[in-house]
């Protein structure tokens, strides 16, 4: 069952939730972070961040404090997959984060499938 959040993501908020996302990632030595630029290309999301985490206690870890720095900040999100924690998917309703263990990422390629549709960037760039 997914877990809850705070309050609805405004329109204006969503360059501070990417940033709070990606200074998490940052924080707790996320691997590969890609940030996937989706405005006016799909209806589910502005941004899709995809970041790889070295165990299935760090890619839990990754999750926890993402959500938890989002929480703080008044922002709601809903996530699943924290209790195999092979992949965690967090929405933020305007951006949505896909951590996985290294070989899960590899397998689903999902930046790969994205790509075509949004502009790719690593965080941090």
């Amino acid at each position: 069952m997914a877990k809850s959040t705070v309050k609805n993501i405004q329109k204006d908020d969503v360059e501070q939730i990417l940033d709070i996302i990606t200074a998490s990632l940052d924080d707790g030595k996320a691997n590969d972070v890609v940030v996937m630029d989706l405005q006016g290309k799909t209806s589910i999301a502005n941004f899709m961040v995809v970041a790889s985490g070295t165990s299935q206690r760090h890619v839990a870890a990754l999750a926890e404090q993402i959500q938890a720095k989002l929480k703080a900040a008044g922002y709601r999100s809903v996530s699943e997959g924290e209790e195999k924690a092979d992949w965690v998917l967090i929405d933020a309703f305007d951006v949505i984060v896909h951590i996985f263990k290294p070989e899960v990422r590899e397998f689903y390629s999902i930046e790969k499938m994205w790509s075509a549709v949004g502009k790719v960037r690593i965080a941090g760039n």
